[in-house]
């Protein structure tokens, strides 16, 4: 997929982007790449593979479900930004926190988004878990991301506890797994959350499956949650 052809794709979803969006999209693209070269963000760096694998799978979660303008969104793992980047580059009203465990991904981010002068992103070099039990940020956000960087346990023990009641976690996942989902029940409704639903999202020209899993925040999460750093990986809760 090059770059015309995502910009056709997008306006098949009512998705218009500009001249301005597509150049920040290209410039996303070369200092990925530039950088890849020297630190280790991404196996994918072909750019038609960069823009259907990477930009489009990010923002492919905004097909199906509507993100608010002006609303706050939190991205756990972001790794080189996906996929909160890319819905900051159509939705630039978005207010957006990314935590990465690795700082040299923050170097990278922090670049990015002066290279594309990005304005209302914060970045967090933290353990999810840490960041999880920070009152400021705990309870706060809209909507929490992961892109299949954990199981669903693991996962809705590091990303709930950061959603605001009435808000929703969404797990971006490359394969659909009925036995993480099983494995998950109890943890998500131990942790304030209800299973919604997993939304099928098919890329184009490979047709590879795509799943979103979508969790509605209900109540508070339990102030023991997220436990240390380490602790939900090892000990996922049943």
């Amino acid at each position: 997929m090059l770059p015309e052809e995502f910009r056709q794709k997008l306006r098949e979803y009512h998705i218009e982007l500009s001249s301005k969006q597509m150049a920040q999209f290209e410039d996303y693209y070369e200092l990925l790449v530039k950088w890849n070269q020297k630190t280790n963000l991404t196996t994918i760096t072909d750019k038609s593979e960069v823009y259907l694998k990477h930009f489009y799978d990010s923002v492919a979660l905004a097909f199906s479900f509507e993100l608010n303008q002006g609303a706050s969104i939190c991205d756990i793992g972001s790794g080189a930004g996906f996929p909160s980047i890319p819905l900051k580059i159509i939705f630039p009203e978005l207010k957006v926190t990314i935590v990465d465990s690795l700082n040299k991904r923050i170097n990278f981010l922090r670049a990015l988004i002066a290279e594309l002068d990005l304005k209302q992103v914060e970045l967090f070099h933290a353990r999810a878990e840490t960041f999880g039990q920070e009152k400021n940020h705990r309870g706060f956000y809209d909507y929490v991301m992961a892109r299949a960087v954990a199981r669903l346990d693991v996962l809705s023990e590091l990303c709930l506890p950061l959603v605001k009641k009435d808000g929703y976690f969404y797990a971006l996942k490359a394969a659909k797994s009925q036995e993480e989902l099983v494995e998950a029940k109890g943890a998500i409704a131990l942790l304030g959350g209800k299973f919604i639903e997993d939304r099928e999202v098919y890329l184009p020209n490979t047709q590879d499956q795509r799943h979103v899993l979508v969790i509605a925040k209900k109540k508070e999460t339990p102030k023991k949650y997220p436990r240390k750093p380490g602790l939900p990986n090892k000990k996922p809760i049943k």
